[in-house]
């Protein structure tokens, strides 16, 4: 089986190549991977390339498939397997193995990463537990299983102690107030998303310094629909602030329970550390590039006022199964933190982007050849172009939001990828 897939061969070099796939053996699946969501992730691995913990060292002879957020079908199952698989069944891939290497699904194997066209699952994945059935339709709600599980992660890391008799409770606080800092990117939009009604916050602050990306964020992530779930959701630009820490602890009547960080930024960790209330919980939970990045924080209000420090990556398959569950009930809407689309063509350019924020996640269908897109420009390219004004129109029913329908008209009409 051909496939054509995205290579990394080391620090900034990867390549769009097209190859043979290996037979599958009896204990493998091969899978047609239909969408593969862009995660800064990603771009640390493409930057650090075998200096990266999840990828190997040997990469230059033996390159890997990048891409861990993917979504597909079943193609082909391995004799063992077939008791459990089907052909045609859907799937997702969970990233995380836990294995003692490290390695993982989209960092460190040559035959599986999200982007590619079609992909051989290896024994230990399935082992593991970490190919899961998806029984949506959307395809790219699939792919974003795996980003709102890491979210979800972060949230169950977060605790807080009674300190009278030192009884410990495990997530964010509920009822309580929630600072999202940094956070008007993907992975912040998908925080407010969740603490809605997930984690139950009573007020949710969501922080940047660019407008437009407030905006943008704002527009997905409602703060009508967080009213609607009893939450005070609020989108705050600090960049004029004469003095960030006072006015947030002003707003939140005293400082908040939970602070997430969803950009690696000193002056930002500083900062949660000024605004947690007593027992309150800062998680790092955007990973920096550069191993020795150093952040200050009051060593006394740690001790004194009991602040608790933790950090989370990735998530396990637990979380991808119960991200799934909110989906199916209606509580949380994935969409919300879409901005993109694209094929495989385009997914180098938009991966070396990824420097200069731009948009939310971008859903690349791998079996599809188009260019990088934004869902708000639709309109204005579908006035020389039929799709897109179509696929204009069917976001505009949908409040602006990719959703089902968008989605199978795209794999209906868009030109696919050369495969030659």
């Amino acid at each position: 089986m051909k496939t054509k897939a995205v290579r990394l061969y080391g620090a900034d070099d990867l390549r769009l190549e097209q190859f043979e796939l290996p037979e599958i053996t009896e204990n493998e699946i091969l899978i047609r991977i239909v969408t593969d969501t862009v995660c800064t992730s990603t771009y640390k691995a493409m930057k650090q390339g075998p200096e990266h913990k999840r990828v190997p060292a040997d990469i230059a002879t033996n390159p890997i498939i990048v891409g861990h957020e993917m979504c597909g079908e079943i193609v082909q199952v391995g004799k063992n397997l077939e008791y459990k698989w089907d052909v045609g069944q859907k799937i997702v891939i969970h990233p995380a193995l836990k294995l003692e290497s490290g390695y993982d699904p989209g960092y460190s194997f040559p035959y599986i990463g999200g982007d590619s066209v079609y992909a051989v699952v290896p024994e230990i994945i399935i082992k593991r537990n970490c190919l899961i059935p998806y029984n949506g339709e959307a395809y790219f709600k699939g792919s974003l299983l795996e980003s709102f599980g890491c979210i979800v992660r972060g949230f169950k890391a977060c605790y807080h102690t009674d300190l009278k008799d030192y009884k410990r409770t495990d997530g964010i606080k509920a009822g309580g107030r929630l600072a999202i800092l940094g956070g008007a990117g993907p992975m912040g939009v998908g925080a407010a998303e969740l603490a809605k009604k997930y984690g139950k916050a009573k007020m949710v602050v969501v922080t940047d310094i660019n407008q437009e990306r407030l905006n943008s964020a704002a527009s997905k992530c409602t703060v009508a629909a967080a009213k609607e779930c009893g939450c005070d959701l609020r989108y705050i630009n600090t960049s004029g602030m004469e003095n960030a820490a006072k006015e947030l602890i002003e707003m939140s009547n005293g400082g908040f329970d939970d602070v997430i960080l969803m950009a690696p930024v000193p002056e930002l960790f500083t900062l949660a550390g000024e605004i947690c209330r007593e027992d309150g919980c800062i998680n790092m939970f955007a990973g920096p590039s550069d191993h020795n990045l150093q952040g200050k924080i009051n060593i006394y209000r740690i001790h004194y006022d009991g602040i608790h420090l933790v950090g989370t990556t990735g998530s396990i398959p637990e979380d991808t199964s119960e991200v799934l569950r909110l989906i199916e009930a209606g509580d949380i809407n994935p969409a919300v933190v879409v901005t993109h689309i694209l094929g495989l063509n385009a997914v180098i350019d938009t991966l070396k982007a990824i420097a200069t924020p731009g948009g939310g996640k971008k859903v690349c269908y791998t079996g599809l050849d188009i260019p990088l897109v934004a869902i708000d420009e639709f309109a204005e390219l579908g006035r020389t172009e039929p799709m897109y004004k179509k696929l204009a129109e069917i976001v505009n029913k949908n409040g602006g939001l990719w959703c089902e329908e968008a989605e199978k008209y795209l794999l209906a009409h868009a030109p696919e990828i050369s495969m030659r």
